[in-house]
């Protein structure tokens, strides 16, 4: 064999290697034989392979069953009991077995009726038992499709109904959040949208395209429009892509990995895009130069100044998406002037030319679209793959760009070299300090000043001595004469503390002078070196502040997030709804209502796989990107239907119609079986139990319930629909015992159940029976429940079970009380949480608010409870604590007596501290308030030379 044969197949090892290690991540199958058998059929398409597992229906592996407690109680119960036995079996729906899954299907409604008189299952069951018919049924017709569904929807078209003014999901059609991600982001930009809604196709589109890009490009501006259209006026809750999703499908095959294609889908959508809009403006304006919006919108151009082999060089680039590096970076703007800067450059700045080469980057035209491209991925040479960047990166709502415009490079490099002096002298008083809190020449050190302290103390202790009789346990000293009773004994003298041996008066006096002074010197030292550091970190932050250097505002209009490894993952998207004013999550099906703190626990990375990837930000001074459009008649706002064209309008009030007559259908099928109950509050339980918390749990809350179910189903082999029904029952029993581990268990707060999951919060607190049932159920009827046909088939039996429940059975003001109380319970978690943190970094005015909201919503859960809320007493300490800073800090800045900090420090006064006094009052009984409260008015008194009365 030659080197390159040799070459050539150990590359070849390596790459079928990374595919098997990506299908596995993506897929979860841990077989070998099977995944290399995905692989060849799919000729090394990871797509298809994907497909084809999932397709496959691979069995999960059975869970612990030592993780789980068991419970036994029967009930004949309307409820699926958290505590009945279900030693029944059940339908094995992700089995391979095709001929099981056929011989479930053939069972008929005649036959499922003789199996219910044998066995004695109740109507209830009989009309659940229908449900998994229709669910049966769909799981064979899934065999048969050519890619994954991640989303299976709802037979109940009602489910799936658009709630009024609600934004419209996307529905993944297989591996595509990526997509849904992107085209949710750009959306939502006004106006993009209403580009993409008024391109009209060129007038000879009818024709033969003339090359590759139009027959691909002008097709699929077709479908993008439809799909707009659909986003505006659809009065579905979710649409599906998949004709502009199987568009894409030939520019995306390739055995690279999904993260890569990923990084390209914006970019080759916004080529795309600029192609379609290029022929049409060509078309429009013959003999002139065609102007693109695309380019108008996205793309930007900056300045390259440098040196090469020692000359100088100055060009034009045109830029789209900005890729900026993550590792090594705390933030965003360290990454920009990373990014800025490349080589040494030191030449630039002197009159003599140097070898050394380098140059610096300066935009000239930002476009109104700023897109920044964060690389979170490198390829791994050692592994053989690629790796996801997990480094915290924090970024801010609002970016100034002002200090990497071309216009102000001057001023920019001024201002950098001052960075770069404060920098080094940070830097040389960093390692000053860590001299003083980190003391000693052995591997372990200590703060010099503990170390003084303890000295003193040592000195000053005196030596008290013991009898070894009165000190050690007689009974445990062996016999004498056994040969080690010597070594066993206590020297008579010994002290029972160290103290020294011998000291004089005069010797400790003047040790104890000495420790002293060396003490307050170096924590004097220790001070003044800390304050040093904070000023400059403050010089540095602020360098920029200046109201020259905030002339070009950047708002930050969407975060694409990436959740997995390196080869695959989840994607969704944070975008600002400017007209509520509101974080809305974008996550396929799923658009629910976030917030900045979520944004930033899933965005900023550090400490979970999630983090952002793609940031999106909107000129602030151009508001027409976002602005709605207005009818040119009446002036009224467009929305709705009224937005779009008359071909769109038409095409979208066809599917809409669609829809409707597909509701009425079902209504009309429903009305020939026994009425079930008004749902209503099922829907909105079902809303609350899929939006993330504010813990971010949800993932876990979907992993338990599926750990549940497949420690049910591994216990039972009957294949039969009934079996389903006691299958649920069994999954939530286990469920439910696990639960109730968790709530007996007595932990810390920072391992607080009642955080986890709701249950554990209703039994602490004796919610009632019926309401802790109905919750678990709706666990098991997230529509998000895992993506094989199991779970989904579960998820049917859990919802067709709550819509039997008849109104009378639970008390639902009493129910919707109760989740109430823990959405304010998970509220108030978030308040004391921030306003610790705040607290911690020293921001006492931010701190306050948050402690003080935290404070009065914990107390009215905890006036129906001891369990309803959190430590009075200590949310009590920091809200205190908080109000002393504060104060303290206004009466050094009046102490000084410049007149502007002594106006500061009375507006801290009135604003903050006499305005938040009468909040420690208001409980009489807790002393320590009442005391900072004196002390309070005591300081301030003192500045008046007056006593302030009492109030009684």
């Amino acid at each position: 064999m030659t080197v390159e044969q040799n070459v050539l197949q150990q590359h070849s090892q390596k790459h079928q290697q990374t595919l098997l290690n990506q299908l596995r991540e993506v897929t979860g199958t841990t077989d070998v034989q099977l995944l290399q058998q995905a692989l060849q059929v799919s000729n090394g398409d990871l797509a298809e392979a994907v497909a084809f597992l999932t397709e496959k229906n691979t069995k999960v592996p059975q869970q612990d069953e030592a993780t789980y407690y068991q419970t036994a109680q029967i009930t004949n119960d309307r409820y699926i009991s958290v505590g009945s036995q279900a030693d029944t079996n059940v339908i094995d729906l992700t089995g391979d077995d095709k001929d099981d899954l056929q011989r479930a299907i053939a069972l008929s409604l005649e036959e499922s009726n003789r199996a219910f008189r044998e066995t004695g299952i109740t109507d209830e069951e009989q009309a659940i038992s229908r449900v998994l018919e229709a669910s049966i049924a769909e799981n064979k017709a899934s065999l048969k499709r050519t890619h994954t569904e991640v989303w299976s929807d709802s037979p109940n078209p009602h489910d799936r109904k658009r709630q009024e003014n609600c934004p419209v999901g996307l529905k993944n059609v297989g591996n595509t959040c990526w997509f849904s991600a992107v085209i949710q982001s750009l959306f939502n930009l006004l106006e993009f949208q209403r580009l993409v809604l008024h391109y009209s196709p060129p007038a000879r589109m009818q024709d033969l395209p003339r090359n590759q890009k139009e027959h691909r490009n002008l097709p699929f501006m077709q479908e993008l429009r439809h799909l707009f259209s659909l986003l505006v006026g659809s009065k579905r809750k979710y649409v599906d892509p998949s004709r502009a999703v199987e568009i894409l499908k030939d520019a995306f095959k390739s055995s690279e990995s999904q993260q890569q294609d990923v990084s390209e889908f914006t970019h080759k959508l916004l080529d795309w895009l600029e192609d379609a809009f290029q022929i049409k403006a060509e078309e429009d304006r013959e003999g002139e130069k065609p102007k693109n919006p695309m380019v108008d919108l996205f793309y930007g151009r900056f300045l390259a100044v440098g040196v090469l082999e020692g000359k100088k060089f100055e060009n034009t680039e045109m830029f789209g998406q900005y890729p900026l590096q993550v590792n090594g970076f705390k933030d965003l703007h360290e990454c920009l002037e990373a990014a800025m800067i490349e080589g040494e450059i030191e030449s630039l700045h002197s009159a003599e030319n140097s070898a050394k080469s380098g140059q610096e980057h300066w935009f000239t035209e930002l476009p109104p679209v700023l897109t920044f491209e964060l690389s979170r991925f490198e390829f791994n040479q050692t592994l053989g793959r690629p790796e996801k960047i997990h480094n915290k990166l924090e970024f801010p709502s609002m970016l100034y760009m002002d200090r990497y415009m071309d216009r102000n490079r001057d001023i920019t490099r001024i201002k950098r070299e001052e960075i770069r002096r404060l920098k080094e002298h940070l830097t040389v008083l960093q390692q000053r300090l860590e001299r003083y809190l980190s003391y000693g020449s052995g591997p372990k050190r200590f703060p010099l000043a503990d170390v003084l302290q303890y000295a003193m103390e040592f000195a000053s202790s005196k030596p008290v001595c013991t009898s070894p009789l009165e000190d050690v346990d007689t009974t445990a000293l062996p016999a004498e004469g056994s040969g080690s009773g010597s070594q066993s004994r206590v020297p008579p003298d010994l002290p029972m503390h160290p103290a020294p041996r011998h000291i004089t008066e005069e010797e400790l006096r003047v040790l104890e002078g000495c420790l002293h002074r060396w003490r307050s010197e170096v924590e004097n030292d220790t001070r003044d070196l800390q304050a040093s550091i904070s000023r400059i970190h403050r010089t540095i932050e602020l360098m920029y502040s200046d109201k020259s250097m905030m002339q070009v505002p950047y708002r930050l209009h969407a975060v694409l997030v990436h959740e997995g490894q390196a080869n695959a993952g989840h994607y969704w998207a944070y975008i600002f709804d400017p007209h509520q004013q509101q974080w809305m999550k974008y996550n396929d099906i799923s658009v629910t209502k976030s917030s900045w703190e979520e944004l930033v626990r899933d965005s900023f990375g550090g400490y979970r796989n999630a983090s952002a990837y793609c940031l999106m930000y909107i000129d602030d001074k151009k508001p027409f990107l976002i602005e709605e459009e207005f009818d040119k008649e009446t002036g009224q706002m467009l929305s709705g239907l009224d937005k779009l064209p008359p071909d769109l309008k038409e095409y979208v009030e066809a599917d809409n119609k669609l829809f409707v007559r597909e509701m009425e259908e079902w209504d009309a099928l429903q009305a020939t079986e026994p009425c079930p109950p008004d749902n209503t509050a099922s829907q909105h339980d079902l809303e609350y139990m899929e939006q993330q918390s504010p813990t971010g749990d949800s993932k876990h809350l979907q992993e338990d319930t599926e750990r549940a179910i497949s420690k049910a189903a591994a216990e039972h082999d009957e294949k039969s629909p009934e079996a389903l029904l006691n299958t649920v029952r069994h999954a939530m029993k286990v469920e439910y015992t696990r639960l109730l581990r968790f709530a007996q268990e007595d932990t810390p707060p920072e391992r607080d159940y009642r955080l986890q999951h709701v249950i554990v919060y209703f039994i602490h607190n004796q919610a009632p029976k019926k309401i802790v049932e109905r919750t678990l159920l709706m666990q098991f009827a997230d529509r998000n429940l895992g993506f094989d046909e199991r779970c989904k088939s579960i998820m049917k039996v859990a919802r067709a079970k709550l819509e039997l429940i008849k109104p009378d059975e639970v008390n639902m003001e009493e129910y919707e009380m109760w989740h109430q109380d823990y959405r304010k319970f998970r509220g108030t978690t978030v308040f004391l949480l921030i306003g610790l943190e705040l607290f911690l970094k020293k921001s006492y005015v931010e701190a306050l608010m948050y402690l003080i909201f935290a404070y009065q919503y914990n107390k009215e859960l905890l006036a129906k409870g001891p369990y309803r809320g959190h430590d009075e007493e200590l949310i009590a300490h920091y809200r205190r604590e908080c109000l002393l800073k504060l104060n303290e800090h206004a009466t050094v800045l009046f102490e000084t007596g410049e007149e502007t900090e002594v106006n500061a420090g009375l507006n801290i006064m009135n604003e903050l501290v006499v305005a938040c006094i009468p909040l420690l009052l208001v409980d009489e009984m807790e002393e320590k308030d009442m005391v900072a409260v004196e002390d309070m008015r005591n300081r301030w008194c003192s500045y008046l030379g007056q006593e302030m009365e009492r109030k009684s």
